[in-house]
Formats: C-alpha cells, sequence, structure tokens
C-alpha cells in the first residue's frame, strides 16, 4: 500500500509501538526486516524514510496514539530521541521554544541571563509573546537566577525549562 498522507491506520500497519521506539510489521524494502527497531538518527531526532518521504519518529508516535499531526511536537525532558508518547506534547511554535535547554555558550550557565559589560550588571531576558522583554538588571548572579526561575515559570507555564533536560519520572 502507497501512502503519501500517513494516517494513524497507515502508521499502525506499518509499526508497532513499544517503550518509546517503533518496530516493523511489514517488510516496506529488501534491508527491511520485520520486527527491527524503525529509525536512524538525523539532527538528534529519530527518522524513517516510508513511501518516498522521511519521517521523524516523535511524529509517527503522536500520530499512532492521538490520530492527528500538529504542526509542532514537543520533548517535555528536552531528548530530541526520547520518543516515550509520554514525553510527547502538543506545541505551538513558541512554546517549544520556552522547552529549550541551556545553550552551551552561556557565559552565566544560567538560562535567559547575561552579563553586561557596560552595566557591570546581570540582565535577565526572556522571549514573551515572541518578543524578548527584559526583566531587570542585577549585581547578584543569585539573584538574577532566582528572577529568571520565577519570570520563566510565570510567562512560560507548564513549557518553563530552567536550562537542564528534565528526566521523566
Amino acid at each position: 500500500m502507497q501512502s503519501t498522507n500517513m494516517t494513524q491506520e497507515y502508521a499502525h500497519s506499518l509499526f508497532e509501538y513499544k517503550d518509546g521506539c517503533l518496530y516493523w510489521r511489514v517488510q516496506k524494502a529488501p534491508h527491511v526486516k520485520i520486527g527491527a527497531k524503525v529509525g536512524s538518527p538525523a539532527h538528534g531526532y529519530e527518522s524513517v524514510y516510508v513511501d518516498g518521504r522521511n519521517w521523524r519518529i516523535h511524529r509517527l508516535v503522536f500520530l499512532m496514539h492521538f490520530g492527528y499531526l500538529p504542526s509542532t511536537i514537543d520533548h517535555i525532558n528536552g531528548i530530541k530521541d526520547d520518543n516515550r508518547i509520554e514525553n510527547l506534547r502538543e506545541a505551538t511554535p513558541s512554546e517549544n521554544g520556552y522547552n529549550k535547554i541551556l545553550l552551551t555558550k552561556s557565559k552565566s550557565g544560567i538560562k535567559n541571563v547575561q552579563w553586561i559589560s557596560h552595566m557591570n550588571k546581570w540582565q535577565v531576558r526572556l522571549k514573551i509573546n515572541k518578543q524578548n522583554k527584559v526583566m531587570g538588571y542585577f549585581e547578584d548572579l543569585e539573584l538574577a537566577d532566582l528572577v529568571a526561575t520565577e519570570a520563566r515559570d510565570k510567562f512560560h507555564g507548564k513549557f518553563a525549562n530552567h536550562g537542564y533536560k528534565e528526566q521523566l519520572a
């Protein structure tokens, strides 16, 4: 069966879901073995090529469980290849961005906190509704960290990520 449109039914006919992984139910190509784990890494995500199209595994897992594909799917714990259904949720692009981890190039070591040398202070700045908002300037890094954490909780809600990959229980 050829399908340019992936449906929940078609995905279930191709794959079995178990513990965040997909396994082949059918032999779609000579190198594919029934029961073999699906996917190969691409930019941190697992993906699979089906019927002339590349699919990210987390999108297929979401489709198989909920029956539709949102434009953006967020990995709650920030780990791109953790495709357990309990780690996936629908999000807007902004919400997905709120859940990003601390960049490795951060000089403060704290998400949303940067040093402003001409002021000799730490600045707390968050993106809120697609706009950068400065929450204040602080001499004390610990205070800046506290303000950033509270601001993320207030403005980013359940998508607030305080700069680290969080493990699910």
